[in-house]
């Protein structure tokens, strides 16, 4: 699922920008790129820091390979003494970021890049590319995720997006709290439980659906889940009982008044004995329809579309802007705060930042705090930013499932109104001092 370099997940004017910064003598200048948003999608209360360990591994393959550089050379993307600076690239600076599954809100420096203006600039790209996309994917997962409560929810969009694209949103909606996927790719990559039974083209394949179901069970065992909406729900309930038996693990519902298919579905059953015959429910599923659920009989969902498009918001609008950089490319000298200041709504705010995050008496985060210079002492131990990579060699890489109960941890300290689906402003608001 890897490709043998990311050198050219990149936008042309990073190489033209390097081109003109080698031969103007500022490309060594030491410089410092923060990604932020400037607000969350509408309506959203928090963001998900997705991506991470992603981000990770594309610094680490960003390499500019003897095919890269004859594309490049090829096409006169850029001149001879560019080509051969890029021969030998690795990044060689300093990564900073919110740790993986973190909350973040307007303002929030969720990564910070330090190093020479001509090794940073050349990631913003790909880094802008895996965030935006793994972020935005979380965030729906976890409004999923809070409005399911305990109910687990099965990822399973792989068919409603790009190929590659179905294993980052696999990966992302993880972290946002979903418990499996249908998508083989992602299990193998990243270890992610793996679910799946049969569709409705399998039931079409046999002469009656008792057939179907009797294959099934005969290859699955009882415990599997059984289709029982291609014909009549009622009758295909019936039959799935008695071709398993009241052991029977699952039945799926994938159409119709979900609502009030579940709640027959789940009398019926208990009338045949099968009383503890789950009832997985799909169908376009967003958080909304989930949250207008939680009063049927559904043991669990399965949701694609709505997940991999973000539920609306296919992207965080993320961005990544140079904050700061050195007069000279002397390395003893001092950084100085750079911003752009034009109209129109997409100003910044100069200087290498820190963040952190304020609680009330009760553990409760009630500011986003985001400053330059020092950290005031009553924020000391509340820190956002843990450092990723020094000196171009990542620190460490965290399990999944770590970055998954982080995402738990950091949301349960939101203010309640954060898990609300109506619309509002973020949960809480970002300090600048």
């Amino acid at each position: 699922m890897g490709v043998p370099s990311t050198a050219l997940f990149t936008d042309q004017y990073e190489l033209t920008m390097l081109q003109a910064a080698l031969a103007a003598g500022t490309a060594e200048r030491r410089s410092v790129f923060e990604v932020f948003t400037r607000r969350l999608p509408e309506g959203r209360r928090y963001g998900v820091v997705a991506g991470t360990g992603r981000v990770l591994d594309a610094v680490e393959n960003f390499r500019f390979d003897t095919d890269v550089l004859g594309f490049l050379r090829e096409h006169g993307i850029v001149d001879g003494p560019t080509l051969e600076w890029l021969a030998s690239y690795r990044f060689g600076g300093d990564i900073w970021g919110y740790p993986e599954g973190e909350v973040y809100f307007p303002g929030s420096p969720v990564l910070r890049v330090e190093g020479s203006f001509a090794e940073c600039v050349l990631l913003e790209t790909v880094i802008l590319s895996i965030l935006n996309h793994d972020s935005a994917i979380a965030a729906a997962a976890s409004r999923m995720s809070s409005a399911a409560g305990t109910r687990p929810l099965i990822e399973m969009g792989a068919r409603r997006t790009h190929e590659l694209a179905a294993v980052a949103a696999s990966r992302a909606a993880y972290v946002g709290g979903f418990t499996s996927t249908s998508d083989l790719a992602a299990g193998f990559r990243y270890g992610i439980p793996t679910v799946g039974t049969s569709a409705h083209a399998f039931t079409l394949l046999h002469d009656h659906e008792r057939d179907a179901f009797r294959a099934q069970v005969d290859s699955l065992g009882r415990g599997t889940t059984l289709l029982v909406d291609t014909y009549d729900v009622a009758e295909a309930v019936r039959t799935a009982v008695e071709v398993a038996g009241t052991g029977l693990g699952a039945v799926r519902i994938d159409s119709g008044d979900l609502l009030l298919v579940a709640h027959r579905v789940r009398r019926q059953l208990d009338e045949l004995g099968a009383t503890e015959t789950k009832i997985v429910v799909t169908s376009d599923l967003d958080e909304y329809a989930i949250a207008s659920l939680a009063a049927a009989p559904v043991d669990a969902y399965g949701v694609g579309t709505q997940l991999v498009t973000g539920s609306g918001h296919p992207t965080c609008s993320m961005v990544y802007k140079l904050v700061a950089r050195a007069e000279s490319a002397d390395p003893k000298a001092p950084l100085e705060p750079v911003a752009k200041k034009s109209t129109g709504g997409k100003t910044s705010i100069g200087g290498r930042k820190w963040a952190a995050r304020r609680t009330d008496g009760q553990g409760v985060a009630e500011a986003e705090v985001v400053g330059v210079g020092p950290v005031p002492a009553e924020l000391a131990d509340r820190q956002l930013l843990v450092q990723l990579v020094k000196g171009g060699q990542v620190l460490s890489r965290e399990p999944l499932d770590v970055v998954r109960q982080r995402h738990a941890t950091a949301r349960a300290r939101l203010p309640l109104s954060a898990t609300q689906l109506s619309r509002g402003e973020p949960v809480l608001p970002t300090e600048y001092v």
